[in-house]
């Protein structure tokens, strides 16, 4: 029986690197999905074929961390997680079809992961809790790709609702909708991909969390959570300042995902926008995680009218998101597309989207 399941991107509106520090996010779904279809066998492989690479790649059953690498090792952590937390993982050919772009902070890997462990559960008639879904996911990511990524991409894949944004508590793994219908309020959402890619694997992600676990043990905390109630100000008590200034804009931005929800729930975009910028200047200053091209996306956003920008996901290239008054999207548009090609960097695409479903049946 062929079996076929989706799981989306996601953006997250604000939260940025508070997964792992047991913070606050607030993801939404995107309407782009990785769509996976599983025909199962009784061999000890899966033969997976991507639309977007060359060739199949054979992952086996028993693959293990560093067997495969590559796009296809996250189809080889999912598998090799759900063995591992004794599910079982029948062989099979494998499709897989997406319109996440990889590489620009949209979470194509998560979406991968998800929409192949649905299709294997699926297919081995095994139903599995959403936020184990999640935690075999993270594993998966983690511990066999080696990017050592929280909670936050899964989380949002599978919980996502259309028109509502998701107000993520790591501490707990509390998932509570929030309200988000910006088009009804005359507001678009605009993501603008500045086409400079990222990966998670690379050095500085990890070299981001390390600091922040350095922050939370000079404070006595084992994360920065545990600080919270205390707010930025306890960082003084940090001993070496970049961790500092890391542990701040944890601090920070967990005040403002809680803000942000205040003010979506009074349908504030105005507010909601002011937010995303502070939330900018805070990933750019005390995190140091954004580029020149992604700062002058986002500046030259803002300066051209909309409500607030952003970079969204885990830094160093990707997406700037932008809450934009539906009557000035067309303005937006051209002045970031002026100001990047007078910096010499490639088209940006900008596209209007909004919060989606998340993973289920394809």
């Amino acid at each position: 029986m062929t079996v076929r399941f989706a799981a989306p991107g996601r953006i997250n509106l604000i939260g940025e690197h508070t997964d792992y520090n047991l913070g606050f996010a607030l993801p939404i779904a995107l309407p782009q999905r990785t769509v996976v279809t599983f025909t199962p066998d009784r061999g000890e492989a899966i033969t997976v074929v991507s639309d977007h690479a060359d060739g199949p790649v054979r992952i086996p059953l028993d693959t293990a961390p560093g067997g495969v690498a590559g796009w296809a090792a996250y189809v080889a952590g999912v598998m090799w997680a759900l063995r591992q937390a004794g599910h079982p993982v029948p062989g099979g050919a494998m499709h897989v079809a997406s319109d996440v772009p990889m590489g620009s902070g949209l979470s194509s890997s998560a979406a991968l992961e998800c929409a192949v462990l649905g299709a294997i559960a699926a297919a081995a008639g095994v139903r599995v809790d959403p936020r184990e879904q999640a935690r075999l996911a993270q594993r998966a990511e983690n511990d066999y790709v080696g990017a050592p990524t929280g909670l936050l991409d899964q989380l949002a894949a599978l919980f996502g609702r259309p028109a509502i944004a998701l107000l993520i508590d790591f501490r707990d793994l509390t998932v509570a909708p929030v309200a988000f219908d910006p088009d009804a309020a005359g507001v678009a959402l605009l993501v603008i991909d500045s086409r400079a890619r990222h990966t998670h694997a690379g050095g500085e992600y990890a070299a981001r969390r390390a600091s922040c676990e350095r922050a939370a043990a000079d404070l006595g905390a084992s994360s920065l959570r545990e600080v919270q109630d205390r707010g930025p100000s306890a960082v003084a008590a940090v001993s070496d300042p970049v961790d500092a200034r890391r542990a701040r804009h944890v601090l920070s931005e967990n005040q403002r995902v809680i803000d942000c929800v205040v003010a979506l729930e009074h349908s504030d975009f105005a507010g909601a926008g002011r937010i995303f910028t502070a939330s900018h200047a805070s990933m750019r200053d005390d995190f140091g995680i954004t580029t020149g091209h992604i700062d002058l996306i986002a500046d030259t956003a803002v300066r051209a009218g909309a409500l607030g920008a952003r970079m969204t996901g885990g830094g160093f290239g990707g997406c700037v998101i932008a809450l934009v008054p539906a009557d000035r999207t067309d303005a937006v548009g051209e002045a970031v597309r002026s100001a990047v090609a007078a910096a010499g960097f490639e088209p940006p695409v900008i596209t209007r989207t909004r919060a989606a479903a998340g993973a289920g049946p394809g």
